[in-house]
C-alpha cells in the first residue's frame, strides 16, 4: 500500500491543482450518500414501490442541504472544461478531436450500464414481476442520468459557455420562476432552466480557469449572498426547503432547478471556493491524495452503479422473509433513520462489487492492466504519465 500510494504521488504532476479533484469527489460522494438516505423502495405485499424520509419526516430536509452537491461538480466541469479546452488548441487539439475524448469518457460506461439494465428488465419480466417493481426499479437507475445529458451539453458549448457571465442564465432562471409561479404561463417554458440552471456554476468554473474567483471575497460573497438569497425565497417566496424532490410535493427544486437551488448552488461553490486552501493543505499529504486520485479514477463507476448496489441489496434482502428495517419499510420514524444508516456500508460493499465487474468501461482500453489506473489530469486522461501498479 505504501509502495501504491508513492507511486500515485510521484505520477502526479507538480501543477496539478488537487483540489478540484477533491471538490469533485466530494460531489460525487454527496450524490450517492445523497441517493442512499432519501430512497427507500418499499415493498407492500410482493410490490416494490418509491418512497422518501422527506415526505414523511419533514424534519429529515436538512439533509437534503448537506448532500444535494451538484452545483460543486458543475462548478468543477466548468473549470476542468474551460482549462482542458485551452490546453487542447495549445497543443494544436480539434475541437471535434477533444470533444470526442470527453464524450467517450462520459457515455460508454452509460451504454454498459443501459445493457445490463435492458437485459434485467427482460430477465424480471419473464420471470413475471410486477411491471409497478421493474418501473420503480428503472426510475432509481435512469433518473440520475438526466445531469449526464445536462452535463454533455455544457461540456459541448464550452467554447461559447466559458465567455458568458453567470449573471445571464440566472436571469433567465427567474424569468421562468416568474412565468412559473406568477404569471402561469405555458409550461414547456421550464425546460430552459434545466440548462440555464446549471450554466449557472458551469460559468462560474469557466470563469475560476480564467484565474478569476481568486479573491476569498468573492468566496464569501457566493457563500453569503447564496444562502441569505436561499433563506428568503424558501421563508417568504413559497420555494420548498428541500433541495431534491419529494414524493407527493406540488413544486420540486430540481425539476426544473428553481432560483432557490441556483441560489443555494452559489451559496455552495463559494463554500467550496473558500475551502480550497485546507483542502490544498490536506491533500499534500501522499496517502489523502491517493484516496482522491483513485476515487476519481472512478467517478463515472461510482455514480452510474450507486442504485444499482442499493436495488441489489434491497432485492437480496428479500430473502430473509419478512421485510427489513431500513430497507423495505415506510421510511416514516428516526428508527427507520438509524436502521438505513446501519445499511449504508453493506451499499458499499455492494457498490465495490459493482466497481470491480464494471471500472474498465470508464477509461477504456489501457496501457496497463495491472495498473491502479492513470492520473487523470484535470479531467482528461494524462498518456504521458506512468500507472500506479498494484
Amino acid at each position: 500500500m505504501r509502495e501504491l500510494i508513492r507511486r500515485i504521488d510521484s505520477a502526479t504532476p507538480a501543477d496539478r491543482d488537487r483540489a478540484v479533484d477533491a471538490l469533485r469527489a466530494m460531489a460525487i460522494l454527496g450524490v450517492v450518500l445523497g441517493h442512499w438516505m432519501v430512497t427507500a423502495l418499499v415493498v407492500d405485499s410482493g410490490v416494490v414501490r418509491g418512497d422518501s424520509p422527506l415526505h414523511h419526516m419533514p424534519e429529515f430536509t436538512p439533509v437534503s442541504w448537506v448532500f444535494q452537491t451538484l452545483a460543486v461538480f458543475f462548478l468543477v466541469g466548468g473549470q476542468v472544461g474551460a482549462q482542458g479546452y485551452t490546453a487542447a488548441r495549445a497543443r494544436g487539439t480539434t475541437y471535434g478531436q477533444w470533444l470526442g475524448v470527453r464524450m467517450m469518457r462520459l457515455f460508454r460506461p452509460v451504454a454498459v450500464l443501459l445493457a445490463v439494465w435492458t437485459l434485467a428488465v427482460l430477465v424480471m419480466l419473464a420471470f413475471g414481476v410486477d411491471g409497478v417493481t421493474v418501473y420503480t426499479l428503472c426510475k432509481r437507475v435512469l433518473s440520475p442520468l438526466w445531469f449526464l445529458l445536462v452535463f454533455a451539453g455544457l461540456t459541448a458549448a464550452t467554447p461559447l459557455v466559458a465567455k458568458v457571465h453567470p449573471v445571464w442564465p440566472l436571469a433567465m432562471v427567474l424569468a421562468v420562476d416568474v412565468n412559473r409561479f406568477a404569471l402561469h404561463g405555458p409550461g414547456w417554458i421550464n425546460a430552459a432552466s434545466v440548462a440555464a440552471g446549471w450554466t449557472v456554476p458551469y460559468c462560474l468554473g469557466a470563469a475560476w480557469a480564467r484565474g478569476r474567483l481568486k479573491s476569498r471575497a468573492t468566496g464569501w460573497a457566493l457563500l453569503l449572498g447564496g444562502t441569505a438569497a436561499t433563506a428568503g425565497l424558501i421563508l417568504w417566496g413559497g420555494y420548498p426547503a428541500s433541495m431534491v424532490g419529494v414524493p407527493g410535493q406540488r413544486v420540486s427544486n430540481l425539476d426544473p432547478p428553481t432560483l432557490a437551488a441556483v441560489a443555494f448552488g452559489l451559496a455552495q461553490c463559494g463554500a467550496a471556493l473558500l475551502l480550497l486552501g485546507p483542502i490544498r493543505r490536506m491533500l499534500a499529504r501522499p496517502a489523502v491524495w491517493a484516496v482522491v486520485a483513485l476515487a476519481n479514477l472512478s467517478a463515472m463507476t461510482i455514480f452510474l452503479w450507486h442504485q444499482t448496489a442499493m436495488m441489489t441489496v434491497t432485492a437480496l434482502g428479500l430473502l430473509a422473509g419478512d421485510p427489513l428495517p431500513g430497507l423495505h419499510t415506510v421510511p416514516d420514524s428516526v428508527g427507520w433513520v438509524w436502521a438505513r444508516l446501519a445499511w449504508l456500508p453493506v451499499f458499499a460493499l455492494a457498490l465495490l462489487l459493482c466497481w470491480a465487474a464494471f471500472h474498465t468501461y470508464e477509461h477504456g482500453r489501457r496501457q496497463d492492466r495491472g495498473g491502479a489506473g492513470r492520473v487523470v489530469h484535470q479531467g482528461r486522461p494524462e498518456p504521458s504519465t506512468p500507472a500506479p501498479r498494484v
